[in-house]
Order: C-alpha cells, then sequence, then structure tokens
C-alpha cells in the first residue's frame, strides 16, 4: 500500500538490494548463481544512475 508514491528509481532501488541480499546467501553454497545476481544487480545499477541522471 505505501508503495504507491515511490519512484521508479526507489522501485528499482529496492530491488537491487534484494538481489544482493539474495546473492550474499548464494554465496556461501553456489558461487555461480550469486555471480549471476550480483551481474543482475549491477545491471539495475546502471539503470538506477541513468532514471538519476535525466
Amino acid at each position: 500500500m505505501f508503495n504507491l508514491f515511490k519512484s521508479k528509481a526507489e522501485k528499482l532501488r529496492d530491488k537491487h538490494k534484494k538481489l544482493l541480499e539474495q546473492a550474499f546467501q548464494l554465496s556461501k553454497s553456489d558461487r555461480s548463481k550469486s555471480d549471476n545476481l550480483y551481474a543482475q544487480a549491477e545491471e539495475l545499477m546502471k539503470e538506477i544512475e541513468a532514471l538519476e541522471i535525466k
């Protein structure tokens, strides 16, 4: 309910944070999946930065 007024960048930041948390948890058991999640998080960060520049 409280997500109604979040900007796109804020939503992407939340998703980025969740990906990093998942990647950290997986780093203990499955390094390749963890690396994939870190790569996805990096791509999201690039999108966030692009939105903030506009």
